[in-house]
C-alpha cells in the first residue's frame, strides 16, 4: 500500500491525519498499551509487534493496526523503522 491509499483508508475509518514516527535501529519496548487505537503504515525498514505472544514482522507497504488498550510489545530491525501513525481516541 501506498502513502495515498493509506490516506484513503484513514478517512474511510474515521481517523485523523497521521503523524511521521520513527525509532531507532535494533530498539525495543516492552509490553504497553496506549489511550487510543492505532493504523500506521510502515515506510522504511521493520517493526515486530507481539500480541498474546504471536509475534508478526512489517515491512515497508503494510500496516499494522492496534487497538484501543491493546497489550503490546514492539522491536525495530537493523534499519530502525519509520511510519505513518493515525491515533484515533
Amino acid at each position: 500500500m501506498n502513502s495515498e491509499q493509506f490516506l484513503q483508508l484513514l478517512r474511510r475509518d474515521s481517523f485523523p491525519e497521521p503523524v511521521e514516527v520513527q525509532q531507532a535501529p535494533k530498539g525495543w519496548l516492552g509490553i504497553h498499551e496506549h489511550p487510543f487505537e492505532v493504523k500506521a503504515l510502515i515506510v522504511e525498514g521493520d517493526i515486530t509487534i507481539v500480541i498474546d505472544g504471536l509475534s508478526k514482522n512489517y515491512k515497508a507497504g503494510e500496516i499494522f493496526h492496534l487497538e484501543f488498550k491493546q497489550p503490546h510489545a514492539e522491536s525495530y530491525g537493523p534499519e530502525g523503522v519509520k511510519y505513518l501513525a493515525s491515533r484515533k481516541q
